[in-house]
């Protein structure tokens, strides 16, 4: 891979990595840890990710459990996952948090579905945007460092393939992520 491609295509594998954690968080049905990956509860005054003041365990299914390693925590994180978008009330007995996640309605996996196509068209956009500062980028390089047409060409082209690889992956990533939700 050509150095002056190198960045645009990092910059692509973020994108890919940022997708992969945004819907991680959509929750399928079933019990999975990261949806409380984006919440934040005050911790001593500082905002710290649920996971770093409990632990969290996934006993069925459909539960996850947490437990706060320090008992004054237990409102805290209530609160936390109440004002979050979660959408789930949790129940506890003063020393462990319990969220139970409903089954999915039809209707409402087809709202997730159509989230998660949402998620993977702005990826495939972000992606594109890369593309085009790339080939900004390599247009002016005529100008500024006597760069022959033809090597800009080949840049160009080994973008164009590197986006193309990327959006092929968003459209993997978007389809396994919608065959899991309409899973029953």
């Amino acid at each position: 891979m050509n150095e002056r491609v190198k960045p645009y295509d990092d910059k692509m594998t973020k994108t890919i990595a940022n997708l992969n954690s945004e819907l991680a968080t959509i929750r399928a049905g079933r019990a999975n840890p990261h949806v409380l990956d984006r919440i934040m509860v005050d911790y001593y005054g500082s905002p710290s990710p649920i996971q770093s003041v409990a632990n969290i365990t996934v006993p069925e299914a459909r539960i996850i459990q947490i437990q706060p390693w320090e008992a004054s925590m237990v409102k805290k994180i209530i609160k936390a996952i109440q004002t979050s978008e979660l959408g789930i009330n949790p129940s506890t007995d003063g020393k462990v948090i319990r969220l139970i996640f409903p089954e999915l309605t039809e209707e409402r996996r087809r709202d997730l579905t159509k989230d998660v196509k949402k998620k993977g068209e702005a990826a495939k956009v972000a992606i594109r945007n890369i593309r085009r500062d790339g080939n900004d980028v390599f247009k002016k390089l005529d100008k500024k460092e006597d760069v022959s047409e033809d090597v800009i060409k080949e840049l160009q082209d080994e973008l164009q393939k590197i986006t193309d690889r990327y959006i092929k992956d968003v459209d993997k990533i978007v389809d396994e992520k919608s065959k899991e939700l309409m899973t029953v």
